[in-house]
């Protein structure tokens, strides 16, 4: 691939890292805006599907949850496809194939029309989260890839803040072309992602040796310094194959508070909308407004606080903290008013985005190669499981209970296990120094 930049200029790594962040990340986080905004722009639509359709809050929270079953299961074998043919084109047919599903939500008629179309939504984006996780340890070393992890996930943060209002507004479209606005928001939604799919086909570059913003010499270089460190925390974790990631009490430790988080993280993102619902007469548009706001303190997480962690150290502690801002942010929001509720759960946002990033840097100290991708889809595959268990536990216990914030406290005490397990965490290398 020809380089724009002369052979001759050798910047340094700081300044490598900042055209590598101007580079890929715009692209990498557009992806995920429309990736998370598809999947949980249903949680905009409960009510509307339950007096439409007549889907009860335990069905809704069955089909929110299905798409991780589906998801979860085929992570692993999408990510060691993109491991051997690039992330260029897989994560382009990730796109165009959920994008499709996902305008076809519009035409759900009922609860399994309904589960049917989550779970091959689940299907159709496996492997977009991972894949990436896995890609940018290819471009950033050890100290950098925190951040950049953490600006990635700002994605999930714009859906969430974008995508409530929007929802609240193509609702309105109720009645035009004979069509309820729950399905324009589907098709209106779920089509974008075909259209950006072109985008990363042209711009993505698969490894530092074809992008054109780097030289020859610089791509080298970059490859060198980061094949050596995975190499390095390989060799000390001593974990070389995916039957040894499987037993690497490290790496479970990682599934396990990733678990807890993500039971926290999709909890919210299905339910909050309903639960804000009943702080008093307000109108789809309003309560989408005020569903975004917590999702502004989590891009605050995943901006701010990733940056400080440059080593296993201070990784685990800010991984300690954080794992304790998201179960006193949900204790809030479970017991206060409308006013402390929604400070809670700004805290237990802001709490996510600034975690999840950097515990993903922990595999990634302790893997290499093809054990890396199949490794970090080992992660996201278990870990994604509390995708189905947050959103099926928070509306069973809504309808035995009668309480929309009845299931807050089962999120509150799986965020505590994950606190406890986060004390044990350590990086790859530092099992030889121990």
């Amino acid at each position: 691939m020809p380089k724009s930049v002369p052979e001759s200029v050798m910047r340094s790594p700081s300044e490598l890292n900042g055209v590598i962040f101007r580079k890929l990340l715009p692209l990498l986080i557009g992806a995920y805006i429309i990736s998370f905004l598809d999947r949980t722009n249903i949680g905009i639509a409960k009510e509307h599907l339950q007096i439409d359709l007549g889907i009860s809050a335990t069905a809704y929270g069955i089909g929110a949850g299905l798409f991780f079953i589906t998801y979860a299961l085929a992570e692993i074998p999408s990510n060691l496809i993109l491991h051997r043919v690039g992330a260029r084109f897989w994560i382009t047919r990730i796109m165009i194939t959920w994008g499709l599903v996902s305008a076809g939500m519009a035409f759900v008629q009922g609860e399994w029309s309904f589960y049917l179309m989550r779970m091959l939504l689940g299907v159709a984006e496996a492997g977009l989260f991972p894949g990436v996780m896995y890609f940018l340890t290819q471009w950033f070393t050890r100290a950098d890839r925190a951040r950049a992890n953490g600006l990635f996930l700002l994605g999930v943060s714009a859906a969430s803040i974008l995508g409530p209002p929007l929802g609240g507004l193509l609702l309105g479209l109720g009645g035009l072309g004979g069509m309820h606005g729950w399905q324009w928001m589907f098709l209106i939604e779920g089509l974008p992602a075909c259209l950006f799919a072109f985008v990363v086909w042209k711009k993505l570059p698969d490894r530092p040796d074809q992008a054109k913003f780097l030289t020859a010499a610089e791509a080298e270089d970059l490859q060198r310094r980061i094949a050596a460190e995975d190499e390095a925390g390989a060799e000390a974790s001593g974990t070389h194959s995916m039957r040894q990631v499987w037993r690497d009490k490290q790496i479970l430790l990682v599934v396990g508070i990733y678990l807890s988080q993500q039971i926290a993280v999709y909890a919210l993102s299905y339910f909050l909308p309903s639960i804000i619902g009943t702080y008093g007469e307000l109108s789809s548009l309003q309560i989408g407004l005020l569903t975004s706001v917590p999702w502004i303190f989590a891009g605050l997480g995943a901006f701010l606080v990733p940056r400080f962690a440059v080593n296993g150290g201070s990784s685990r502690r800010l991984v300690t903290i954080t794992m304790g801002g998201i179960c006193v942010g949900f204790a809030l929001g479970a017991v206060s008013g409308p006013v402390v509720g929604l400070i809670g759960f700004c805290l237990g946002a802001f709490s996510f985005f600034a975690m999840q990033p950097i515990l993903y840097t922990f595999p990634a100290s302790r893997l290499s190669g093809a054990t890396l991708a199949g490794g970090i889809a080992f992660v996201n595959t278990i870990g994604l499981f509390g995708g189905f268990l947050g959103p099926y536990v928070m509306g069973a216990m809504e309808d035995f209970t009668g309480s929309k914030l009845s299931g807050l406290w089962f999120v509150v005490g799986v965020c505590v296990i994950g606190t406890a397990l986060s004390f044990f965490l350590k990086y790859g290398d530092a099992e030889r120094r121990s």
